[in-house]
């Protein structure tokens, strides 16, 4: 049977993922009556809850005798590294672009890795039925963006059509019949070049592994396209590092290929397909995998550095343990070791004291996901704020710029410029109007700047501003930027908050606490109204008295106090402040400083 293989790529929320819903059930591969949940390629919990692609996912349909596999690749920049690596599995690319938003900072992004690699692309101008969609605009941009990224000619000569994936339609002109799909089957079949299977199937059996997991049946699994040869079960094979260094020798256990949603065994592998293997102790992501004569590994593609370095360590608030069971600095590493094998953008590093660890990423978004992941799998951790990570270029102190795209209503426009270009030192690229009364505004802002900005943006545009961001360059060190304005309100006591004393501090600022929650001495209960830290005792009752008047008792009525989710909670702390985050509950406090520290600061002040 003829194989294509295809990488679905696009910003996030521009319908990759509804579209491969709609993509298998036109081909058949769900039964009549067969119950499928939306965004059915979104396998994970945190990836429906937020309804974003973290992990690129694999999966086959056929069309005319033809069978396509399709790779759903992560829309959002943090998770690049998925995209970096699932290229090297594809002859081509379907590039999904909102008719009403045209191309944004991440489409940017995985377009210029997928031109860097020579594939052509197929565009697809999606949600084409929406209002306020403008299609001829957005192709327009879209070609703009091919010639600004280096596209050859070939690619700049690209097939486009017209979707809608939620209506599970596609067309090549915009009155067309509005009825499947079959006109991007169609495209890809004639469009993305079929891999060289007849010349490759008699050399040697190699693989470049692209995606690793684990299978509780049958353990280890690596999967990749094959590029040469042909697999069997019980073959043997090496695993090559990209240096070439040989790092095992196993039996193939396993061979699997993907049939719609599911993993089916088969008895051979051939050349140009996507498998799953199993039998490997060892190799992992970027090895390659071959035949025993085999000494040259395949080429694995460069993966982008990491841009910030967050520090984990254990929990050790007065209130660890109580919530989760896996708080050991031991099993910690372990998690963190598993984790930087599976996904190539995470590195980890050990500190001096051996309780914590560095792990660096490519955002924030990035860490939030491993922690959420970590807490739910029973882990207390504390969580420090996130740092920029500085390059010596030249002899120069350089640090990560990102190109920030806003879409905000026209009368706020000018809090965000202020708050882009003059607090948080970034410089002003474009500002034009997007229609409907909303206005675009681009900008090069350090990665520092941005470190809890979304939350102030989103107060500065009431909720209405939308913000993309992704790393553009290496600039020289933009000098210091203010963080924080506001103190934050320290509990002095142990014990559990009092409704009265919450009640009368509430004048002092925002809390972060309920009644009858647990408290301890450091935890931040609050943000100040001030721009200083204060202690404050939330355990404080009312005094009693023999006077029994009538109004003498004021009714205690507490506003709803600020419950921070995992992000905001790490982006809003200080260098001085961690964020406690444990299976069932998210704090934060300060830092607790070793004896040295409290000697130091001692004698500085």
């Amino acid at each position: 049977m003829e194989l294509r293989n295809i990488a679905i790529i696009a910003h996030v929320d521009h319908g990759k993922t509804t579209l491969v819903d709609e993509l298998l059930k036109q081909s058949g591969s769900f039964r009549d009556n067969q119950a499928v949940s939306e965004r059915a390629m979104d396998s994970n919990d945190i990836e429906r809850e937020r309804g974003i692609t973290i992990l690129a996912k694999c999966t086959s349909v056929e069309h005319s005798g033809v069978r396509i596999n399709i790779v759903d690749t992560p829309g959002h920049a943090d998770f690049g590294g998925e995209v970096e690596r699932i290229l090297n599995m594809v002859d081509g690319v379907c590039l999904l672009v909102d008719a009403a938003e045209g191309p944004m900072p991440q489409t940017k992004f995985v377009t210029s890795k997928a031109l860097a690699l020579g594939l052509r692309p197929i565009v697809v101008l999606n949600k084409v039925d929406k209002p306020d969609a403008e299609p001829n605009r957005a192709l327009n941009e879209v070609f703009d963006l091919f010639a600004n990224l280096g596209a050859s000619d070939e690619q700049l000569d690209f097939p486009h059509l017209y979707a809608s994936g939620r209506a599970g339609w596609a067309d090549d002109s915009l009155d067309g019949p509005r009825q499947n799909l079959d006109a991007l089957f169609d495209l890809i079949v004639s469009h993305v070049p079929a891999p060289q299977q007849v010349e490759n199937v008699r050399k040697p059996f190699r693989m470049l592994a692209t995606t690793l997991s684990a299978d509780p049946f049958i353990g280890r699994i690596l999967t990749g396209r094959v590029e040469s040869g042909t697999l069997k079960v019980g073959d043997q094979l090496k695993a090559l590092s990209r240096t070439g260094e040989r790092l095992e020798q196993f039996r193939v256990t396993k061979v699997l290929a993907f049939r719609g949603l599911n993993q089916t065994a088969i008895d051979e592998a051939a050349a140009g397909d996507i498998v799953t293997i199993a039998g490997m102790t060892k190799a992992t992501v970027a090895d390659t995998l071959c035949a025993l004569d085999q000494d040259t590994p395949l080429p694995a593609q460069p993966i982008d550095p990491p841009t910030i370095t967050v520090t984990f360590g254990i929990n050790d608030s007065p209130l660890a343990g109580r919530d989760g069971n896996k708080v050991q600095s031991r099993v910690i590493r372990e998690r963190l070791m598993k984790e930087s094998e599976v996904n190539v953008a995470i590195k980890v590093a050990d500190t001096a004291g051996g309780d914590a660890f560095e792990v660096s990423g490519r955002g924030e978004l990035q860490m939030g996901v491993l922690i959420e992941n970590m807490r739910r799998e029973g882990f207390e951790l504390s969580i420090s704020r996130p740092r920029v990570i500085f390059r010596d270029i030249d002899g120069t102190r350089h640090e990560p710029i990102e190109e920030v795209i806003v879409d905000v209503d026209d009368e706020y426009s000018g809090a965000v410029i202020d708050k882009l270009t003059g607090e948080r030192k970034g410089d002003l690229v474009e500002m034009r109007p997007a229609g409907v009364g909303k206005t675009r505004i681009i900008a090069h802002v350090p990665s520092r700047g941005l470190i809890g900005y979304h939350g102030q943006f989103l107060t500065d545009t009431r909720g209405t501003g939308v913000l993309n961001r992704i790393f553009h360059d290496w600039a020289p060190h933009k000098g210091p930027i203010q963080g924080r304005r506001q103190g934050v309100m320290i509990s002095m006591e142990n014990g559990s908050s009092v409704p009265y004393a919450l009640w009368n501090l509430e004048e002092r600022g925002r809390m972060f606490i309920g009644p009858q929650e647990a408290v301890y001495e450091g935890m931040i209960i609050g943000e100040h109204s001030r721009d200083n830290d204060l202690e404050v005792n939330p355990l404080k009752g009312k005094k009693l008295t023999n006077v029994r008047a009538s109004g003498t008792d004021e009714a205690v009525r507490l506003t709803p106090h600020i419950r921070m989710s995992l992000e905001e909670a790490i982006a809003y702390i200080d260098d001085d402040e961690l964020v406690e985050v444990t299976p069932k509950i998210i704090r934060l406090r300060k830092r607790i400083l070793d004896p040295h520290d409290r000697k130091r600061q001692s004698r500085s002040a």
